[in-house]
This record gives C-alpha cells, structure tokens and sequence, in this order.
C-alpha cells in the first residue's frame, strides 16, 4: 500500500508525522513525504523519501496574501490565530502545483496529512482519496481551521464543497487527560519523541553531581532574528538558579552566547535523550517540546510565544504538570526563578507528568495505527 504523508514548511510540522511514517514503511508500506522545498533536508535526516511540493517557504506564504503584498503579524491573539489560519490555507494552494502531479504520478492509496496541511484534503477529495488527519501537538484552537476555511472559500465552492472535507480518520497524539474539551472521536496513538540526532557525548545520557538539571529552550526554529532574544532572555532568567543549565537550540546561537559558565552547556542537544536526564524544562510552549517532556516525566515551565500555544499550556498547567506564565506579563526574572524553584521543589508536578507519560505508553502504536489505517483503506475499497 501507498501511504502519502503531507506536512508542512518546519520540524514542528515534520517531526511529530515521522514515527508513522516510519512504522508503515517498516510495516512494508511504501511511504513519500511531501512538504516545502526547504525542509526536505529535515525528511533526509528521518531516512524517509522526500518530496518537494512547493519551492517557497512557510513563512513566505505566512508573511503574503495571495497577491504577493506584505502582511503584518496581528498583535492580537484572536487576530493571531486567524492570520495562521489563513496563512497555512496560502501554504495549502500553493503546494498544490507540486502536490497534484505527486499524486497523479505516484497513485497513493491514503494520504496522511498534519493538521494544519489543508492541500491534503483537497487532493483527497479531487483523487477520491482516503485521508487522515495527524495531530502535531496538544490540539490547536480551533478557529484556525474556520480561518483557513474562509481563506479557502473561494476553491472550496468552485470544488463544490461546503467546507474543508472532514478525514476519515483523526490520529491524536495528545493524551487524553490533557485534550482539549471540545476534541472529538479520534485514533489515539502514543507519542513517540522524535528529533535530529549527533554524536552523543557522556553528559548527555548521565550527569554527575546533586545540582538538578533545567533545559532551557525557544524550539528549534531559533535565529539571530527570530527568537534569539527570547532564548537569551530566558536563559538570563534561570541563569541565577543553582542549577546545571542546558540550552537548547541551533548551534550557531548556542556559539554566539560566548563563554559560558562551567555548570552551562548549550548547542543542538537530542531532547531525546537529554530530556530523560533533566529536572525541569523551560520554554516557549512549542507543541513537539510540550509532548517530549512529558513522554520522559520532566514537569514544565512554559511561556507561550504565540496565541494558539495558550490553550494547551494552561489544559497541561491545569493538569498539575506545568506552570504556564504570559509573556511580558508575569514572566519578570523574579518570578521565573519563584515558579522554577516551585516546580523543582514540590514532587507533585512530576507525579502529575508521569500519570501523563503512563496514559501516552498506554496507548496504541505507530504499528497499531498503521494497521488501523491499512485496515480502513481496504474497508473502503482500497488496496
């Protein structure tokens, strides 16, 4: 069977889809990958074929109408999600072009897209395909989907559709004691944590010494113009714990904060296998992020850096397995390092965690789901 995985322009868009596509391939499935041109270096790195479906980024759909005018990111946090919305609905049609020809040529039998690759859909329907809908992180609100639709509305109705075909089926990757209220009837499957790899260093996978252990991290997407000053804020405001301090992020950044002090290290660290050695994480919500710690039982300090990233923080911190605070309102250095000594100190927020951890390993498998999606294509009169 031919599985066509469809993702979108960032690791946070490639990563979570991996572990599936992984397990159909290693269940004997063929398997492409199509997403933006400058992430097909990322889908090398998973050992999946990788194919481009549209040369421009992400962001060039994200900062552009669909005339080519630049747009300004709302300040907002409803306009926020909205302009999201309507930028990954840019980002749908302009992959079509190489989308299309993929699917004309290759002939998959299901396409599984991430949720917010809105081309999937309209392949789907057009090929009169199966297609399944994957989760990247805790749940995104809503109304980004109603803004991609408005977007969209003028394909949708020369399509004749009403609306954004639904999937036949949901792959949700957030466990249940922390989904969204309002989600619906979905195939859950464990999270698997997935990231690039290197060559792994002792302190890496043990540590030594009594000091806990914090990770620091503002996602993988960090450069010198985009959240390089949120990363070193962050840092800034934990440095003063006695603590050892890791910081994650691309090694060009890691190397532009200079020398460092002997209990910090910092580079492009394999949360993987960092995690699992660490105390506590700090960071800026990024949904992939948000579900590693969990998986490895590490409690949470998170400080949103965008709208849609609010509502599953606060479903995590009211859990009990993280603090959420709002950015440039209550995450002064005071207290960041008040909330991270409470989360250090007091061992309920890593009971809570791993009560989540216990209820992801519970669940069915990318082998499990794999089948479930064989099984649907077949039923549907597939392969």
């Amino acid at each position: 069977m031919r599985f066509l995985f469809v993702s979108g322009g960032s690791a946070g868009a490639v990563f979570p889809i991996t572990p599936l596509a992984l397990a159909a391939r290693n269940a004997g499935h063929e398997v492409i990958v199509g997403a933006t041109e400058n992430v097909m270096p990322l889908v090398a790195a998973t050992g999946l074929p990788g194919a481009p479906i549209t040369s421009r980024t992400m962001y060039d759909f994200m900062q552009r109408d669909r005339h080519g005018n630049p747009l300004e990111i709302p300040k907002d946090p409803h306009e926020r999600n909205l302009f999201n919305g309507r930028g990954m609905a840019r980002l749908a049609l302009g992959s079509m072009e190489g989308l299309v020809p993929l699917v004309e040529r290759w002939r998959p039998d299901v396409l599984v897209a991430g949720a917010l690759s809105y081309a999937a859909p309209l392949v789907a329907h057009r090929f009169g395909l199966p297609w399944v809908r994957h989760a990247l992180n805790m749940g995104e609100p809503s109304i980004i989907d109603l803004s991609a639709a408005a977007e969209l509305a003028p394909e949708l109705e020369e399509m004749g559709l009403p609306a954004i075909p639904d999937p036949d089926m949901y792959v949700e990757i957030c466990p249940p004691g922390a989904r969204r209220p309002d989600a619906g009837p979905a195939q859950f499957m464990g999270y698997v944590p997935f990231n690039t790899q290197r060559a792994l260093e002792p302190w890496m996978y043990s540590r030594s010494g009594d000091r806990p252990r914090v990770l620091v991290s503002a996602g993988s997407r960090v450069t010198a113009d985009y959240e390089a000053d949120a990363l070193s804020a962050l840092v800034e405001k934990v440095a003063g714990l006695d603590v050892e301090l890791l910081i994650a992020a691309p090694q060009e950044i890691a190397d532009a904060l200079g020398d460092l002090p002997e209990n910090v290290r910092a580079g492009w660290l394999p949360l993987d296998v960092v995690l699992r050695t660490c105390d506590l994480l700090v960071h800026r919500a990024g949904g992939n992020t948000m579900l590693h710690a969990i998986v490895c039982g590490v409690p949470q300090l998170l400080i949103p850096a965008m709208p849609k990233q609010v509502g599953m923080s606060a479903r995590l911190a009211e859990y009990g397995a993280a603090i959420m605070l709002t950015a440039g309102q209550d995450d002064s250095p005071e207290n960041v390092a008040k909330m991270c000594r409470e989360l250090l100190e007091d061992p309920s927020y890593k009971a809570r965690t791993e009560e989540l951890s216990r209820e992801i390993a519970g669940l069915p498998t990318p082998h499990d789901v794999t089948v479930a999606i064989a099984d649907m294509v077949r039923a549907r009169g597939g392969m």
